[in-house]
Protein backbone atom coordinates (compact mmCIF):
# COMPACT_ATOMS: atom_id res chain seq x y z
CA UNK A 1 0.00 0.00 0.00
CA UNK A 2 1.12 3.45 -0.98
CA UNK A 3 1.92 6.00 1.81
CA UNK A 4 -0.54 8.38 -0.13
CA UNK A 5 -3.33 5.70 0.13
CA UNK A 6 -2.54 4.89 3.81
CA UNK A 7 -3.10 8.63 4.93
CA UNK A 8 -6.61 9.63 5.61
CA UNK A 9 -8.00 12.85 4.85
CA UNK A 10 -10.57 13.83 7.14
CA UNK A 11 -12.07 17.46 6.46
CA UNK A 12 -13.23 19.93 8.68
CA UNK A 13 -16.11 22.60 7.77
CA UNK A 14 -18.02 25.27 8.93
CA UNK A 15 -20.12 27.28 7.46
CA UNK A 16 -21.21 27.19 3.90
CA UNK A 17 -22.39 30.77 2.83
CA UNK A 18 -21.62 33.78 1.08
CA UNK A 19 -21.96 36.49 3.54
CA UNK A 20 -20.85 35.25 6.77
CA UNK A 21 -20.38 37.08 10.18
CA UNK A 22 -17.27 38.57 10.56
CA UNK A 23 -15.95 35.88 13.32
CA UNK A 24 -16.24 32.89 11.33
CA UNK A 25 -15.54 34.41 7.82
CA UNK A 26 -12.38 32.50 7.97
CA UNK A 27 -13.36 29.08 7.99
CA UNK A 28 -16.52 29.62 5.61
CA UNK A 29 -16.73 28.52 2.19
CA UNK A 30 -19.24 30.08 -0.92
CA UNK A 31 -21.72 27.69 -1.74
CA UNK A 32 -19.88 27.70 -5.30
CA UNK A 33 -16.28 26.85 -3.72
CA UNK A 34 -18.01 24.04 -1.59
CA UNK A 35 -19.66 22.37 -4.86
CA UNK A 36 -16.54 22.17 -6.43
CA UNK A 37 -14.49 20.91 -3.80
CA UNK A 38 -17.07 17.85 -3.53
CA UNK A 39 -16.64 17.26 -7.14
CA UNK A 40 -12.90 17.42 -6.34
CA UNK A 41 -13.75 14.88 -3.71
CA UNK A 42 -15.87 12.83 -5.97
CA UNK A 43 -13.33 12.54 -8.61
CA UNK A 44 -10.13 11.84 -6.46
CA UNK A 45 -11.11 7.74 -6.50
CA UNK A 46 -11.50 7.82 -2.67
CA UNK A 47 -14.35 5.86 -0.87
CA UNK A 48 -16.64 8.36 1.17
CA UNK A 49 -17.21 7.28 5.01
CA UNK A 50 -18.51 9.04 8.17
CA UNK A 51 -16.48 8.80 11.32
CA UNK A 52 -17.94 5.90 12.73
CA UNK A 53 -16.30 3.85 9.81
CA UNK A 54 -12.88 4.86 11.08
CA UNK A 55 -14.34 4.10 14.66
CA UNK A 56 -15.48 0.43 13.56
CA UNK A 57 -11.57 0.11 12.13
CA UNK A 58 -9.76 1.52 15.17
CA UNK A 59 -11.69 -0.93 17.24
CA UNK A 60 -10.90 -3.60 15.38
CA UNK A 61 -14.65 -4.25 14.21
CA UNK A 62 -14.39 -3.90 10.31
CA UNK A 63 -11.39 -3.26 8.21
CA UNK A 64 -11.77 0.76 5.94
CA UNK A 65 -12.59 0.78 2.70
CA UNK A 66 -9.68 1.32 0.22
CA UNK A 67 -8.42 5.14 0.21
CA UNK A 68 -11.00 6.55 2.63
CA UNK A 69 -11.98 10.04 3.12
CA UNK A 70 -14.60 11.55 5.89
CA UNK A 71 -16.38 14.62 5.36
CA UNK A 72 -17.09 16.49 9.11
CA UNK A 73 -19.17 19.97 9.71
CA UNK A 74 -18.70 21.43 13.38
CA UNK A 75 -21.05 23.50 15.07
CA UNK A 76 -24.63 23.38 13.07
CA UNK A 77 -25.18 26.75 11.31
CA UNK A 78 -28.28 26.86 9.57
CA UNK A 79 -27.14 26.00 6.28
CA UNK A 80 -26.32 22.33 7.24
CA UNK A 81 -29.67 21.19 7.35
CA UNK A 82 -30.47 23.17 4.26
CA UNK A 83 -28.14 23.61 1.04
CA UNK A 84 -25.55 22.01 2.16
CA UNK A 85 -27.31 18.59 3.12
CA UNK A 86 -28.43 18.76 -0.44
CA UNK A 87 -24.96 19.19 -1.58
CA UNK A 88 -23.88 16.33 -0.07
CA UNK A 89 -26.71 14.42 -0.68
CA UNK A 90 -26.55 14.78 -4.56
CA UNK A 91 -23.19 13.49 -4.40
CA UNK A 92 -23.67 10.81 -2.76
CA UNK A 93 -21.17 11.73 -0.14
CA UNK A 94 -22.09 11.08 3.51
CA UNK A 95 -20.49 13.23 6.26
CA UNK A 96 -20.54 13.83 10.23
CA UNK A 97 -22.13 16.59 11.92
CA UNK A 98 -20.52 17.75 15.00
CA UNK A 99 -23.24 20.03 16.99
CA UNK A 100 -22.98 22.57 19.58
CA UNK A 101 -26.05 21.87 21.77
CA UNK A 102 -25.79 25.24 23.85
CA UNK A 103 -26.28 26.91 20.26
CA UNK A 104 -29.08 25.50 18.62
CA UNK A 105 -31.76 25.53 21.50
CA UNK A 106 -33.37 29.02 22.28
CA UNK A 107 -31.94 30.17 25.43
CA UNK A 108 -29.43 27.85 25.15
CA UNK A 109 -25.77 28.75 27.10
CA UNK A 110 -23.24 29.05 23.96
CA UNK A 111 -19.99 31.06 24.16
CA UNK A 112 -20.09 31.48 19.95
CA UNK A 113 -20.71 34.55 18.85
CA UNK A 114 -24.06 35.36 16.89
CA UNK A 115 -24.33 33.75 13.79
CA UNK A 116 -27.05 32.20 12.38
CA UNK A 117 -27.89 28.45 13.15
CA UNK A 118 -29.72 25.83 12.92
CA UNK A 119 -32.37 24.45 15.12
CA UNK A 120 -31.62 21.12 17.52
CA UNK A 121 -34.78 19.93 16.20
CA UNK A 122 -33.49 19.82 12.47
CA UNK A 123 -31.03 17.41 13.53
CA UNK A 124 -33.19 14.28 12.55
CA UNK A 125 -33.50 15.93 9.13
CA UNK A 126 -29.72 16.12 8.89
CA UNK A 127 -29.96 12.04 9.77
CA UNK A 128 -32.29 11.87 6.78
CA UNK A 129 -30.08 12.97 4.61
CA UNK A 130 -27.71 10.72 5.65
CA UNK A 131 -25.64 12.50 8.44
CA UNK A 132 -23.94 11.29 10.85
CA UNK A 133 -24.29 13.08 14.19
CA UNK A 134 -22.15 13.92 16.68
CA UNK A 135 -21.15 15.71 19.71
CA UNK A 136 -19.53 19.36 20.03
CA UNK A 137 -19.98 20.08 23.52
CA UNK A 138 -22.67 22.98 25.16
CA UNK A 139 -21.36 25.69 24.95
CA UNK A 140 -17.67 25.75 22.71
CA UNK A 141 -15.76 26.28 24.98
CA UNK A 142 -11.83 25.10 26.05
CA UNK A 143 -12.03 22.03 27.34
CA UNK A 144 -8.53 21.35 28.09
CA UNK A 145 -8.97 24.92 30.47
CA UNK A 146 -11.96 23.40 32.37
CA UNK A 147 -12.59 21.96 35.48
CA UNK A 148 -13.08 18.59 36.64
CA UNK A 149 -16.82 19.07 36.66
CA UNK A 150 -17.37 21.58 33.87
CA UNK A 151 -15.45 19.11 31.81
CA UNK A 152 -17.89 16.56 32.73
CA UNK A 153 -20.86 18.80 32.20
CA UNK A 154 -19.73 19.15 28.62
CA UNK A 155 -19.09 16.00 27.12
CA UNK A 156 -22.08 14.64 28.75
CA UNK A 157 -24.84 16.71 29.25
CA UNK A 158 -24.21 17.51 25.36
CA UNK A 159 -24.55 13.67 24.50
CA UNK A 160 -27.61 13.65 26.44
CA UNK A 161 -29.45 16.14 24.91
CA UNK A 162 -28.44 14.73 21.41
CA UNK A 163 -29.45 11.77 22.30
CA UNK A 164 -33.04 12.74 23.64
CA UNK A 165 -33.49 14.52 20.65
CA UNK A 166 -32.83 11.56 18.01
CA UNK A 167 -33.65 8.31 19.99
CA UNK A 168 -30.40 6.59 19.95
CA UNK A 169 -26.87 6.76 21.64
CA UNK A 170 -24.33 9.32 20.61
CA UNK A 171 -21.27 7.93 20.03
CA UNK A 172 -18.85 10.07 18.53
CA UNK A 173 -17.05 14.21 19.96
CA UNK A 174 -15.40 16.83 18.53
CA UNK A 175 -13.07 19.21 20.49
CA UNK A 176 -13.88 22.46 20.22
CA UNK A 177 -11.24 24.05 17.69
CA UNK A 178 -9.25 20.77 19.08
CA UNK A 179 -8.08 21.59 22.24
CA UNK A 180 -7.55 18.35 23.95
CA UNK A 181 -4.88 16.78 26.76
CA UNK A 182 -4.62 14.00 28.22
CA UNK A 183 -7.09 14.25 30.78
CA UNK A 184 -9.70 15.41 28.22
CA UNK A 185 -9.33 12.40 26.47
CA UNK A 186 -10.28 10.17 29.21
CA UNK A 187 -13.17 12.35 30.25
CA UNK A 188 -14.37 11.59 26.29
CA UNK A 189 -14.10 8.13 26.67
CA UNK A 190 -15.52 7.86 30.33
CA UNK A 191 -18.52 10.09 29.08
CA UNK A 192 -19.27 7.13 26.56
CA UNK A 193 -17.76 8.86 22.97
CA UNK A 194 -16.29 5.83 20.64
CA UNK A 195 -13.75 8.60 18.83
CA UNK A 196 -12.91 12.31 19.35
CA UNK A 197 -11.66 14.54 16.66
CA UNK A 198 -9.22 17.26 16.98
CA UNK A 199 -7.49 19.68 14.25
CA UNK A 200 -4.33 19.61 13.80
CA UNK A 201 -4.55 20.20 10.56
CA UNK A 202 -3.12 17.19 9.19
CA UNK A 203 -3.85 14.20 7.64
CA UNK A 204 -5.18 10.78 9.84
CA UNK A 205 -3.98 7.19 9.18
CA UNK A 206 -4.60 4.01 9.64
CA UNK A 207 -3.30 4.37 13.05
CA UNK A 208 -4.32 7.37 14.20
CA UNK A 209 -5.50 7.55 17.59
CA UNK A 210 -9.01 7.08 17.85
CA UNK A 211 -9.39 9.74 20.65
CA UNK A 212 -7.40 12.37 18.41
CA UNK A 213 -7.99 11.85 15.05
CA UNK A 214 -6.54 14.44 12.87
CA UNK A 215 -8.19 16.80 10.84
CA UNK A 216 -7.52 19.10 7.73
CA UNK A 217 -9.81 22.42 8.54
CA UNK A 218 -10.72 24.05 5.09
CA UNK A 219 -10.74 27.85 4.74
CA UNK A 220 -12.01 29.91 2.36
CA UNK A 221 -8.01 30.69 0.73
CA UNK A 222 -8.06 27.14 0.13
CA UNK A 223 -8.80 26.23 -3.64
CA UNK A 224 -9.27 23.33 -5.35
CA UNK A 225 -6.19 22.03 -5.80
CA UNK A 226 -5.46 22.42 -2.03
CA UNK A 227 -8.74 19.52 -2.00
CA UNK A 228 -7.21 17.76 -5.15
CA UNK A 229 -3.54 17.53 -2.97
CA UNK A 230 -4.98 16.18 0.19
CA UNK A 231 -6.87 13.54 -1.60
CA UNK A 232 -3.52 11.96 -3.13
CA UNK A 233 -2.44 12.28 0.60
CA UNK A 234 -0.09 14.56 0.41
CA UNK A 235 0.40 18.69 1.54
CA UNK A 236 0.16 17.91 5.19
CA UNK A 237 2.17 15.89 8.09
CA UNK A 238 0.26 12.53 8.87
CA UNK A 239 -1.08 11.38 12.47
CA UNK A 240 -0.24 10.08 14.85
CA UNK A 241 2.08 12.68 16.45
CA UNK A 242 3.41 13.99 19.85
CA UNK A 243 2.14 17.53 20.85
CA UNK A 244 5.59 19.78 20.41
CA UNK A 245 6.54 21.83 22.95
CA UNK A 246 4.67 25.07 21.79
CA UNK A 247 1.13 23.20 21.80
CA UNK A 248 1.90 22.60 25.27
CA UNK A 249 3.07 25.60 26.11
CA UNK A 250 -0.05 27.58 25.05
CA UNK A 251 -2.21 25.04 26.76
CA UNK A 252 -0.47 26.00 30.33
CA UNK A 253 -0.88 29.55 29.20
CA UNK A 254 -4.71 29.26 28.35
CA UNK A 255 -5.37 27.10 31.54
CA UNK A 256 -3.78 29.98 33.73
CA UNK A 257 -5.94 32.49 31.68
CA UNK A 258 -8.92 30.39 32.40
CA UNK A 259 -8.23 30.67 36.27
CA UNK A 260 -8.41 34.53 36.22
CA UNK A 261 -11.33 35.19 33.46
CA UNK A 262 -13.03 32.04 33.29
CA UNK A 263 -14.26 29.73 30.37
CA UNK A 264 -13.19 31.09 27.13
CA UNK A 265 -14.60 30.36 23.81
CA UNK A 266 -12.40 27.92 21.86
CA UNK A 267 -12.04 29.79 18.40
Amino acid sequence: MSTGASRVPVLLYHAVMDDPPAWIAEFTVTPRQFAAQLDAVRGSGRTPVTIGALAAHFAGRAPLPPRPVALTFDDGFADLPGPTAEALAARALPATAYLTTGALAPGGASLLPPAPMMRLGQAERLEAYGMEIGGHTVSHPQLDTLTRRALHHELAFSKAVLEDALGHGIAHLAYPHGYNSPAVRRAARAAGYETAVAVRHALSSEHDDAYRIARLIVRRSHTVADIETWMRGEGARAAPYNDGARAVGWRLYRRARAVVKGPVFAG
